[in-house]
């Protein structure tokens, strides 16, 4: 079994842990409320290990929260220190959040990013997301043109609000209502590396028909796996899926 061991990254500024024997060429970034650990399996099964780094992002794990609301380009630029650490090209894995991340870092740095793994990241809401309660909109209007108090509008987050921004607390609650209003469309448009899509026919967090959205978007498309039965934790369920696809982009 592997051992953990929290490793320190970018002048000691990102927590993670660092696998295999060479020059970090994979990095693995996770989902939000969870940590680099997701990715153990994937990482390090079967042996050897690829060389990789998985990272706690900012706020999550290891890593201290950012000082003032990042979004995902923010996140994003906080990365680029770390890829002067790890080869000259690296493949990105994405789950979730930690997508959204690796799209923006990708459409900054084309010339270091050799790949794409996204799995369960919504770019794009679905028609479900989308649909909140009359009431909680109509407060969320006013308060956008002031005449709603930001405690009125905090009471209606608190009580309609998903489970991740009341679980949030602190600058983490503001940086989770940041990247739910954030548009991946344009980033999306700058990606040229190669790109995998793995996605769970049975993730109801981010329905499949997001994944061909995202297909849709990208210059180049993208390839699609559909792991059947897999919910919205696919670095879980199914690891060797998300393996099969890092090294079909490593050189």
């Amino acid at each position: 079994m592997f051992q953990a061991v929290l490793t320190s990254f970018a002048g000691a500024q990102l927590f993670g842990e660092s696998y295999g024997a060479g020059t970090p060429v994979v990095l693995a970034l996770h989902g939000w409320r969870r940590d680099h650990q997701d990715f153990v399996a994937t990482l390090t099964e079967p042996e050897p290990a690829l060389d990789a780094i998985a990272l706690d992002l900012p706020g999550f794990g290891g890593t201290p929260p950012p000082a003032e609301v990042w979004g995902s380009p923010r996140y994003a630029e906080a990365l680029l220190p770390l890829l002067e650490e790890m080869q000259a090209r690296v493949v990105v894995i994405g789950h979730s959040f930690g997508g959204r991340v690796g799209v923006h870092l990708a459409a900054i740095a084309p010339e270091r990013i050799g790949g794409l793994v996204l799995t369960g990241v919504p770019l794009f809401r679905s028609a479900a997301a989308r649909r909140s309660p009359l009431r909680f909109r109509v407060v969320k209007r006013l308060a956008g043109v002031g005449l709603v108090s930001e405690g009125r509008l905090e009471q209606h987050r608190q009580r309609y609000g998903s489970a991740d921004y009341k679980a949030a607390s602190g600058v983490m609650r503001d940086v989770f209502v940041t990247l739910v209003q954030e548009d991946y469309t344009e980033a999306l448009s700058q990606i040229a590396c190669p790109v995998e899509l793995v996605w769970g026919d049975d993730d109801t967090a981010v329905p499949l028909a997001v994944a061909h959205k995202i297909q849709a978007a990208i210059p180049g498309g993208a390839h699609l796996v559909v792991c059947e039965g897999a919910g919205h934790m696919t670095p879980m369920s199914v690891p060797g899926e998300l393996r099969a696809a890092i090294e079909r982009l490593l050189p």
